[in-house]
Protein backbone atom coordinates (compact mmCIF):
# COMPACT_ATOMS: atom_id res chain seq x y z
CA UNK A 1 0.00 0.00 0.00
CA UNK A 2 1.13 3.27 -0.97
CA UNK A 3 2.20 5.57 2.08
CA UNK A 4 1.76 8.76 0.47
CA UNK A 5 -0.16 10.47 -2.68
CA UNK A 6 0.69 13.79 -4.52
CA UNK A 7 -2.59 16.56 -4.20
CA UNK A 8 -3.28 17.30 -7.72
CA UNK A 9 -5.46 20.53 -6.47
CA UNK A 10 -2.24 21.68 -4.45
CA UNK A 11 0.40 22.70 -6.45
CA UNK A 12 3.49 25.42 -7.07
CA UNK A 13 5.75 26.40 -9.45
CA UNK A 14 9.46 26.15 -9.31
CA UNK A 15 11.49 26.81 -11.66
CA UNK A 16 8.63 26.05 -14.63
CA UNK A 17 7.88 23.05 -12.88
CA UNK A 18 5.28 21.93 -10.94
CA UNK A 19 5.43 20.59 -7.77
CA UNK A 20 2.93 18.70 -5.86
CA UNK A 21 1.85 18.61 -1.70
CA UNK A 22 1.85 15.23 -0.29
CA UNK A 23 -0.70 13.54 2.22
CA UNK A 24 0.56 10.84 3.83
CA UNK A 25 -2.37 7.58 3.49
CA UNK A 26 -1.19 5.56 6.42
CA UNK A 27 0.61 6.03 9.60
CA UNK A 28 4.36 5.58 9.75
CA UNK A 29 7.40 7.02 11.33
CA UNK A 30 6.14 10.14 13.02
CA UNK A 31 3.86 10.69 9.98
CA UNK A 32 0.10 10.23 10.65
CA UNK A 33 -2.61 9.27 7.76
CA UNK A 34 -4.06 12.41 6.90
CA UNK A 35 -0.82 14.70 7.26
CA UNK A 36 -0.07 16.76 4.77
CA UNK A 37 3.53 17.33 4.19
CA UNK A 38 5.78 18.94 1.50
CA UNK A 39 5.98 19.29 -2.21
CA UNK A 40 7.64 16.87 -4.64
CA UNK A 41 7.47 16.81 -8.76
CA UNK A 42 7.24 13.29 -8.88
CA UNK A 43 6.64 9.92 -7.01
CA UNK A 44 10.16 9.29 -8.44
CA UNK A 45 11.18 12.02 -5.71
CA UNK A 46 10.03 10.32 -2.52
CA UNK A 47 10.22 6.81 -1.47
CA UNK A 48 6.79 4.83 -1.06
CA UNK A 49 9.45 2.57 1.25
CA UNK A 50 10.71 3.19 4.57
CA UNK A 51 10.11 6.35 6.74
CA UNK A 52 11.21 9.34 4.84
CA UNK A 53 9.14 12.20 4.43
CA UNK A 54 9.43 15.96 3.16
CA UNK A 55 7.38 18.24 5.33
CA UNK A 56 6.57 22.00 5.82
CA UNK A 57 7.36 23.95 3.05
CA UNK A 58 10.57 21.41 1.87
CA UNK A 59 10.80 20.71 -1.86
CA UNK A 60 11.90 17.92 -4.21
CA UNK A 61 12.56 18.23 -7.99
CA UNK A 62 14.36 17.23 -11.24
CA UNK A 63 15.72 13.20 -10.22
CA UNK A 64 16.61 14.18 -6.38
CA UNK A 65 15.50 11.11 -4.54
CA UNK A 66 14.86 10.94 -0.25
CA UNK A 67 14.53 7.80 0.90
CA UNK A 68 15.11 4.82 3.67
CA UNK A 69 14.07 7.21 7.43
CA UNK A 70 15.60 10.59 5.72
CA UNK A 71 13.78 13.56 6.39
CA UNK A 72 13.51 17.15 4.81
CA UNK A 73 11.60 19.74 6.66
CA UNK A 74 10.84 23.46 7.02
CA UNK A 75 12.14 25.00 3.36
CA UNK A 76 14.74 22.96 2.99
CA UNK A 77 15.32 21.62 -0.91
CA UNK A 78 16.65 18.60 -2.56
CA UNK A 79 17.02 19.22 -6.77
CA UNK A 80 19.49 17.66 -9.51
CA UNK A 81 20.45 14.39 -8.83
CA UNK A 82 20.87 14.74 -4.96
CA UNK A 83 20.28 11.78 -2.54
CA UNK A 84 19.08 11.91 1.12
CA UNK A 85 18.76 9.02 2.65
CA UNK A 86 20.22 6.88 5.75
CA UNK A 87 18.43 8.97 9.12
CA UNK A 88 19.82 11.92 7.42
CA UNK A 89 18.01 15.33 8.00
CA UNK A 90 17.85 18.30 5.70
CA UNK A 91 16.01 21.49 7.28
CA UNK A 92 15.82 24.96 7.71
CA UNK A 93 16.54 27.07 4.33
CA UNK A 94 19.04 24.03 3.57
CA UNK A 95 19.50 23.10 -0.28
CA UNK A 96 21.12 19.95 -1.71
CA UNK A 97 21.50 20.06 -5.40
CA UNK A 98 23.33 18.86 -8.04
CA UNK A 99 25.28 15.23 -7.43
CA UNK A 100 25.51 16.25 -3.86
CA UNK A 101 24.69 13.30 -0.93
CA UNK A 102 23.45 13.66 2.58
CA UNK A 103 23.33 10.14 4.25
CA UNK A 104 24.15 8.33 7.46
CA UNK A 105 23.10 10.31 10.72
CA UNK A 106 24.13 13.58 9.08
CA UNK A 107 22.54 16.67 9.04
CA UNK A 108 22.85 19.98 7.21
CA UNK A 109 20.30 22.80 8.51
CA UNK A 110 20.39 26.54 8.52
CA UNK A 111 21.18 28.28 5.29
CA UNK A 112 23.68 25.52 4.54
CA UNK A 113 24.52 24.84 0.49
CA UNK A 114 25.41 21.06 -0.16
CA UNK A 115 26.42 20.68 -4.04
CA UNK A 116 28.30 19.18 -6.75
CA UNK A 117 29.70 15.88 -5.41
CA UNK A 118 29.65 16.78 -2.10
CA UNK A 119 29.03 14.01 0.52
CA UNK A 120 27.78 14.68 4.13
CA UNK A 121 27.94 11.41 5.74
CA UNK A 122 28.22 9.71 9.64
CA UNK A 123 27.13 11.87 12.49
CA UNK A 124 28.38 15.29 10.98
CA UNK A 125 26.43 18.39 10.99
CA UNK A 126 26.83 21.10 8.68
CA UNK A 127 24.84 24.08 10.03
CA UNK A 128 24.79 27.72 9.01
CA UNK A 129 25.55 30.23 6.10
CA UNK A 130 28.27 27.70 4.87
CA UNK A 131 29.13 25.26 2.17
CA UNK A 132 29.86 22.21 1.00
CA UNK A 133 30.70 21.88 -2.56
CA UNK A 134 32.71 20.11 -5.36
CA UNK A 135 34.47 16.73 -3.85
CA UNK A 136 33.97 17.84 -0.60
CA UNK A 137 33.32 15.20 2.07
CA UNK A 138 32.19 15.99 5.85
CA UNK A 139 31.76 12.72 7.92
CA UNK A 140 32.15 11.32 11.39
CA UNK A 141 31.80 13.66 13.94
CA UNK A 142 32.69 16.31 11.91
CA UNK A 143 30.86 19.95 12.50
CA UNK A 144 30.80 22.84 9.79
CA UNK A 145 29.28 26.36 10.72
CA UNK A 146 29.33 29.16 8.68
CA UNK A 147 32.17 28.24 6.76
CA UNK A 148 32.69 26.20 3.03
CA UNK A 149 34.56 22.93 2.48
CA UNK A 150 35.85 22.36 -0.61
Amino acid sequence: MKKYELLKNETIEVNERTLYRILALRDFGDVRAGEKGGYVESEKNLSQEGNCWVSGNALVCDDALVYEDAQLSENAEACGNARVFGNAEVYRDAQVSENACVYDNARVGGGAFVFGNAQVFGNAHVYGVGAVCENAQVCENSQVWDRTVR
